[in-house]
């Protein structure tokens, strides 16, 4: 099974990657649910990683909170897009929503484009989407060459077992056109379970190897 580890800074990754892990999502303030890392931290990640072969996803959002962005913070969001390209990362992770926490489609397509064929994901900001939304959201996303979405299956104030009905569905509803990765309260100790459950060969956490501290 795939083990996504989401770190965050740099001092985390030699110890993720000394335990096992087979992806690095790399973040800043994971307190807020992960922001863009400074360009130094990206650079030295990237480099380091791509020595190991083992892939680097780089969270790319401004802030903590909504994911409603200005078109101050979209430009923010582009210019890390291209840094991402520059420095070598393998894939960048982002989503942007409207006031009516529907698919915010025109920022999309910008960073999207901003990606310039970095392989992309959307975070859990899916999750907030609202459930009607989510299979017209899933087809938007795989026809936008978007190649997996991080999702819990609802509030992360449940566990994630409490959402294996939702993510299910959420599977069933790809059809197999893009990866869905569940995360948020995934450790080593419910892995093995939550991966069965759900038919899934990659999983994402902090924990999924136990504490990394």
């Amino acid at each position: 099974m795939l083990k996504e580890i989401a770190v965050e800074n740099f001092t985390m990754i030699p110890k993720a990657v000394a335990a096992g892990a087979n992806r690095i999502e790399l973040n800043d303030n994971l307190t807020v649910g992960g922001t863009t890392v400074s360009h130094g931290v990206m650079a030295e990640a990237a480099k380091y990683l791509g020595e190991k072969k083992i892939p680097l996803v780089v969270m790319i959002r401004p802030r903590g909170g909504n994911f409603i962005y200005n078109d101050t913070e979209l430009k923010i969001m582009e210019s890390d897009l291209f840094l991402a390209q520059e420095v070598g990362v393998d894939a960048v992770t982002f989503g942007a929503l409207n006031e009516r926490n529907e698919l915010d489609k025109e920022a999309m397509e910008m960073l999207i484009g901003a990606a310039g064929g970095l392989q992309v994901v959307m975070h859990m900001a899916f999750d907030e989407i609202p459930i009607d939304k989510q299979k017209e959201s899933i087809d938007w996303l795989a026809d936008h060459q978007v190649s997996r979405i991080l999702t819990h299956g609802g509030p992360l104030s449940s566990p994630i077992e409490a959402h294996f009905a939702q993510l299910a569905q959420t599977i069933a509803l790809t059809n197999g056109r893009i990866e869905i990765l569940p995360g948020g309260g995934v450790t080593d100790l419910n892995a093995d379970h939550v991966a069965e459950v759900l038919g899934v060969k990659q999983l994402h956490g902090t924990k999924l190897l136990g504490s990394l501290a």
